[in-house]
């Protein structure tokens, strides 16, 4: 079993060659300080498809080789590792993420498609049940806006709020912490539990400016709105009574509509962020 501080970020690598998802991969390994592991799965089958046995492998070997240089051109002293493993790709993956620090998937065109999106497809397989927060890249880069997370009060999503105030100071960016106010809900009430949620958290990380907004609305509209001028949306997998492979609504909405990068921050158990690792030790000091 991989030690907490040994934990990689892990790329699932598919057969295109998605330059954004490396790109904000060994970005985020670079920014937490964790190795960089890329993985592509093979599937012998194709092999007797192709024009030659060996022509497949070579492509993989060829695709690991560029996602190298390129996370290299990103951080020269990342470490980068990467494999090609036979099996398929879901399944090899999700194991995989047990000992992985984040997960990073391409979403497979998902923003951009108008039809329903299957729950077969692999980047929401990945994000309700992976053993690691997952973050879903999309084709274009994102702007340089703030780093959004969605709040409702509930364990998970105050879990996904500690993990983006430790990953907005490492990207050096700003905090924007949405609370979504439905119909039944008293707008100077809801206001008043988001900022005691994010007062729990900020005093760890001085350094990290925070907006904290209360809007009326559909949650998942709301966030998807609001995610169109961020760098990062993060979410939980669900909100009320979180359960171990479900996604609830909100997450489904960030999944299928944000146009940008969204992290789903799950299986948090030795991944936390170096930021709030450093401040949870300064805590402990006598």
């Amino acid at each position: 079993m991989a030690a907490a501080t040994d934990r990689p970020v892990l790329v699932g690598l598919g057969t295109d060659r998605n330059l954004p998802m490396v790109r904000l991969a060994a970005e985020e390994a670079v920014e937490h300080g964790r190795p960089l592991h890329l993985v592509h799965t093979f599937d012998w089958r194709s092999a007797f498809e192709a024009e030659t046995v060996a022509a497949p492998r070579e492509e993989a070997e060829d695709l690991i080789a560029w996602a190298n240089d390129l996370a290299r051109d990103v951080g020269p002293e990342l470490a980068v590792t990467g494999e090609i493993v036979e099996g398929p790709r879901v399944p090899v993956l999700l194991r995989r993420s047990q000992q992985a620090f984040l997960l990073v998937v391409g979403d497979s065109g998902m923003s951009t498609r108008e039809d329903c999106v299957p729950a077969e497809a692999p980047a929401v397989q990945f994000a309700a049940q992976a053993g690691c927060p997952v973050l879903v890249a999309r084709g274009d880069p994102p702007p340089q806006g703030p780093v959004l997370v969605g709040v409702d009060g509930s364990p998970s999503s105050l879990q996904a709020l500690e993990w983006a105030f430790g990953c907005t100071r490492q990207r050096g960016s700003r905090l924007l912490a949405i609370r979504v106010v439905e119909p039944d809900e008293d707008d100077e009430e809801i206001s008043r539990q988001l900022t005691e949620s994010v007062d729990r958290y900020a005093g760890h990380h001085p350094e990290v400016a925070v907006e904290c907004h209360t809007i009326r609305g559909d949650p998942g509209r709301v966030l998807v709105e609001q995610s169109r001028s961020a760098q990062v949306a993060m979410i939980a997998p669900r909100g009320d009574e979180p359960g171990r492979g479900m996604l609830g609504a909100v997450a489904q909405a960030l999944l299928y509509h944000a146009p940008s990068p969204v992290i789903v921050v799950r299986g948090l158990a030795g991944t936390a962020p170096l930021a709030a690792r450093t401040s949870t030790r300064q805590d402990q000091r006598p």
